[in-house]
């Protein structure tokens, strides 16, 4: 039998990983914090891991979505090569949910690009006309230090592209992850082209 506290990590687990599917909120804090409050659940301990949620949402997305989820996969890892062929300069590697195959209608696909100067990239938008929104992200890079850097947000026949500007050494160490202190999973084109192979 399960022990109350650990039913309830459960409980908001799930409840996390449904307002991430259905409304696509990506920030795994929010989504936790916002399943506690609707469980009433006020004790910080009884929060789940990220590595929870994401167990979570995939199984949540095999329930209820596994007939259509795998085919958006596969549009949007097809779309990511696409995207990574034509910044290839920039030595693009694919992270997040459309590498880990917890993608939905509500994900973009995620890109790190690499270079110095982040008005390369936004240059060669700019040359080929592609309209995009700026922000900037902040990442971990180790288990003490974090980097604030440029994000350039595209959206190209109904997909949308989210693209990391980093610096072009950034390439041989990737951050931490959002799910727990592991090197953040990233994948170059071959390996993205593998994965669309192999399904």
């Amino acid at each position: 039998m399960a022990r109350p506290a650990a039913s309830l990590r459960h409980r908001i687990a799930l409840e996390a990983a449904r307002l991430i599917s259905e409304h696509g909120i990506r920030d795994y804090q929010l989504a936790k914090r916002k399943a506690a409050e609707r469980l009433r659940a006020r004790d910080e301990s009884s929060l789940p891991k990220n590595r929870e949620i994401e167990d979570a949402l995939r199984e949540h997305q095999r329930l209820f979505h596994g007939d259509d989820q795998p085919t958006q996969l596969r549009v949007l890892r097809e779309a990511a090569c696409e995207a990574m062929r034509y910044f290839a300069r920039f030595e693009p590697r694919l992270v997040g949910p459309v590498l880990d195959g917890t993608a939905d209608v509500h994900s973009a696909v995620c890109l790190h690009l690499f270079c110095d100067t982040p008005e390369s990239v936004i240059d060669m938008l700019g040359d080929a006309a592609i309209a995009f929104a700026e922000d900037h992200r902040r990442l971990r890079i180790d288990g003490e230090r974090f980097g604030d850097f440029p994000v350039l947000k595209i959206r190209q026949a109904d997909v949308c592209f989210d693209l990391t500007v980093l610096p072009a050494d950034a390439i041989r160490q990737a951050p931490l992850d959002r799910a727990g202190e592991r090197p953040m999973r990233r994948a170059a084109l071959a390996t993205v082209e593998g994965l669309l192979s192999a399904s």
